[in-house]
């Protein structure tokens, strides 16, 4: 059974070797990522997992697909691609909680796609001038949702996280082996 990872993280690899699972390709999806006017957080990370599998589907092949959304409230934070971008990002997450919301779609090897949804709650400790200073200066929150590596640096600015860790690094395994299993995956 050939599956195809629709991503070119690095880390949703990583994820996957976790739970003995190795891509037979990588496919990144290259679809337009702007949410839609008014669109929530978790409505975004589901379309977002369902178009990126849906642009790399393959007859007779699995096709994995995530999204991960960081949320303040109702907005959905950018994935942080300018030093200003994360400052901002990290300055309204400061002492707060805030959400990571990770959807993952399969598309089965009949076509079908199924879905699950990871929701994480993510509590940031009050970042003062100089952790904040060291942090951007880190440069790891590069095209990080949020602004933010929760795997890297970043980790020591968590006070709490209830919910999965993977999900918020951007694959929840335990959703992700269940639509395996449930496609007839073979796992060990």
């Amino acid at each position: 059974m050939r599956l195809i990872l629709a991503s070119a993280s690095p880390r949703r690899l990583d994820l996957l070797a976790r739970i003995g699972v190795v891509p037979d390709s990588v496919v990144p999806a290259e679809i337009d990522e702007t949410p839609l006017r008014s669109e929530l957080p978790i409505a975004y990370a589901r379309r977002m997992a369902a178009a990126k599998a849906a642009a790399v589907a393959e007859a007779g092949a699995l096709v994995l697909a995530a999204d991960t959304v960081v949320a303040a409230g109702r907005r959905i934070l950018p994935k942080a691609e300018s030093e200003e971008e994360a400052r901002a990002s990290l300055a309204s997450l400061s002492g707060r909680r805030h959400r990571v919301h990770s959807a993952v779609t399969l598309i089965d090897a009949a076509g079908r796609p199924r879905h699950r949804l990871s929701t994480s709650i993510v509590l940031f400790k009050r970042l003062g001038p100089d952790e904040l200073a060291a942090y951007l200066a880190s440069g790891e929150w590069r095209g990080k949702a949020g602004g933010y590596a929760i795997q890297g640096a970043a980790e020591a600015l968590v006070r709490r996280i209830s919910g999965s860790y993977s999900g918020v690094v951007g694959l929840p395994l335990y959703e992700t082996r269940a639509l395996l299993r449930a496609a007839g995956y073979p796992l060990g």
